[in-house]
C-alpha cells in the first residue's frame, strides 16, 4: 500500500487470534511502510504479552519485513521533528516518533488504533483507526 504506514498495534494484532487480526493482516499484506521503532515495540510486546519465544519472534519479524520492505530508520532529525509534533499536538513522545517516521517515509496515512482518529498532521498525514 503506497503511502501507508503501520503503527505497532497493527503489527501486533496480525499475530494474534483477536477479532482485529484479519484487518491487521490485510494491512500488513498490502506492503505498507513501517519503522525500526515499530519492529522494536513489536518484539517487546511479542515477548512480554504474546509469549512468543525468540525463534517465533525472529520468524514474525522476518515475515513483517518481507511484507513491508520499507523500514524507516530512527535518526536525530526524526527525534527533533517528533519533539515538535509532541509539543504542537500533545502526543506522547513515542507516538510522535511514529508520526515523524511516517512523515519521513512520505506516507499520507498512518494506520493506528491508539492515536487521534481522523487527525491531519502537517497538512499531509491522516491518522486513521483501521478497526
Amino acid at each position: 500500500m503506497a503511502g501507508a504506514f503501520l503503527d505497532t498495534n497493527v503489527l501486533v494484532y496480525a499475530f494474534t487470534a483477536d477479532p482485529r487480526a484479519a484487518r491487521a493482516q490485510s494491512l500488513l499484506g498490502s506492503g505498507a511502510t513501517i519503522s525500526i521503532q515499530g519492529l522494536n515495540e513489536f518484539t517487546n510486546v511479542a515477548r512480554r504479552k504474546l509469549g512468543m519465544n525468540w525463534d517465533e519472534i525472529g520468524d514474525a519479524v522476518a515475515a513483517i519485513r518481507t511484507l513491508c520492505p520499507t523500514v524507516v530508520a530512527m535518526d536525530i532529525d526524526i527525534h527533533v521533528n517528533a519533539v515538535l509534533i509532541a509539543k504542537r499536538h500533545g502526543f506522547a513522545i513515542f507516538d510522535a516518533l511514529m508520526i515523524a517516521s511516517a512523515l519521513r517515509g512520505g506516507c499520507d496515512i498512518l494506520w493506528s488504533e491508539d492515536m487521534h482518529d481522523g487527525m491531519l498532521i502537517d497538512g499531509r498525514l491522516h491518522i486513521i483507526n483501521p478497526f
